[in-house]
């Protein structure tokens, strides 16, 4: 069997990964993996590396490895022991067979959710490492296609969906007007100076659900919310580039969204229901900027809807029916801890709500995050084998919705609802509370 029929049989061709394997030369390796590991690593990285002792207790914690029958290419450990350790031992006889393999690994079979942490007696912090490949594979031009697309699409409009500025515009004035079929005197204040918050997105909801745009404008309406959003790029929070390994244009989406929100001279940006934007804009990206911290408080949509509920500022008017139970995002749980919030507001606004097993920061991953889902269709299949033990974990639950306040989240979920064929729907946080929320008899709001 040829090497093309042995790559083919573990996984479909992707050309972002195979197209520029045969144009690297091994001095070209050698010069982007010793330069990655010179200037933009350290002791960090170093002491990961030192003091991993290959124990396995971080093994059960993947739910590759778990989903894979424990094969033990799939363990945190031995994901690394293929790629960075390799890269290090080995670093004047790698090829562009091992660049492939890496890129493989380090795109598609690792969602950096980082429950391997959790779990490592020394805090072995696996994601960050992986990131570390993921990087030397962008520096070498091996990323996986539709990845390096949603970068592009980055890099030239500032948003992950290649939505045009008028389109962003267009799409803001259209769902006021269907919002207004509801609440007569509702307004979408663009471009708003002095509010005290920014609004921010991610670009998928103008492009697919624009939906949430209108209930978000519900929900501000109603508490009386001084805000606004920006017509401008910067309104899309999402940061796709953190997870290709082009930290440079992570930097350039970070600085823009924050530049946004200092020009309208707002008191507080609120992010939207995304898990992995948030942790770009408050912790990977500004980092990257050399910033102690965002030079704008910024806060999740989760924290928004809690002091909007403890305030009084919402009330709920009759809690919702069905059964539902809660996945717990990576980013905004493991990485923020906004798990017991999460969770208030769900028992304000929910009449039956079942844990899954287990929960809070040792849930498991989604299965989409970390830039998975956006390695495409040539990796679903994989993806959908990977997520055999979250799919298990929300079957059990009994559940007819499953809650979860994350783009990615509610994409993987949903693509494993119908992989596995489990009879339940997903809905964002959003969704429950416009539903059960009070709303004014006459339809008008005061604070716009």
């Amino acid at each position: 069997m040829n090497q093309q029929a042995q790559i083919t049989d573990k996984y479909e061709l992707d050309r972002g990964i195979e197209n520029h394997l045969e144009h690297l030369k091994p001095e070209t390796i050698r010069a982007e993996i010793d330069a990655v590991f010179r200037s933009e690593t350290g002791s960090r990285l170093k002491a990961y590396m030192k003091t991993c002792v290959h124990c396995g207790l971080c093994s059960d914690a993947c739910h590759f490895f778990l989903s894979f029958d424990r094969d033990p290419r799939y363990s945190p450990a031995g994901k690394i022991r293929q790629t960075l350790w390799e890269f290090m031992k080995n670093i004047r006889h790698i090829t562009a067979d091992h660049i492939r393999k890496a890129a493989i690994i380090a795109y598609t079979e690792c969602n950096l959710c980082r429950r391997c942490v959790l779990y490592c007696p020394f805090g072995i912090d696996t994601a960050y490492m992986m990131g570390v490949v993921r990087r030397i594979c962008h520096r070498l031009g091996v990323t996986p296609l539709y990845l390096q697309d949603t970068a592009h699409s980055h890099s030239a409009f500032m948003n992950q969906m290649w939505v045009k500025e008028d389109e962003w515009i267009d799409t803001i004035h259209w769902q006021e007007d269907d919002a207004r079929d509801e609440m007569p005197g509702l307004r979408i204040p663009l471009e708003k100076q002095g509010a005290d918050i920014m609004y921010s997105v991610i670009a998928p909801e103008p492009r697919f659900q624009a939906d949430l745009i209108y209930k978000a404008a519900i929900l501000m309406t109603v508490a009386g919310v001084n805000w606004t959003l920006p017509a401008t790029p910067g309104w899309d929070n999402s940061d796709m580039a953190m997870y290709s390994g082009d930290d440079e244009i992570m930097g350039r989406i970070t600085r823009t969204h924050f530049e946004a929100a200092e020009r309208l001279n707002v008191k507080k940006i609120v992010m939207g229901e995304c898990g992995h934007a948030f942790r770009s804009v408050y912790d990977t990206g500004n980092r990257w900027l050399g910033w102690t911290f965002p030079p704008i408080p910024v806060i999740h949509a989760i924290e928004f809807y809690y002091d909007l509920l403890v305030s009084g500022k919402i009330t709920i008017r009759e809690k919702f029916k069905d059964p539902v139970t809660f996945h717990d995002p990576c980013n905004i749980v493991r990485g923020r801890g906004l798990h017991e919030k999460a969770r208030y507001i769900i028992h304000m606004a929910c009449e039956n709500f079942i844990e899954m097993t287990p929960n809070r920061e040792h849930n498991f991953c989604c299965g989409a995050g970390g830039g998975v889902i956006n390695c495409g269709p040539p990796f679903k299949n994989k993806r959908m084998q990977a997520s055999r033990v979250k799919a298990d974990q929300i079957r059990k639950t009994g559940a007819k919705v499953v809650i979860t306040p994350c783009h990615n989240c509610h994409s993987g979920i949903d693509d494993i609802l119908h992989h596995y064929k489990i009879p339940m729907t997903i809905k964002f946080m959003v969704d429950i509370l416009t539903l059960t929320m009070n709303k004014p008899v006459n339809g008008t709001g005061d604070g716009l």
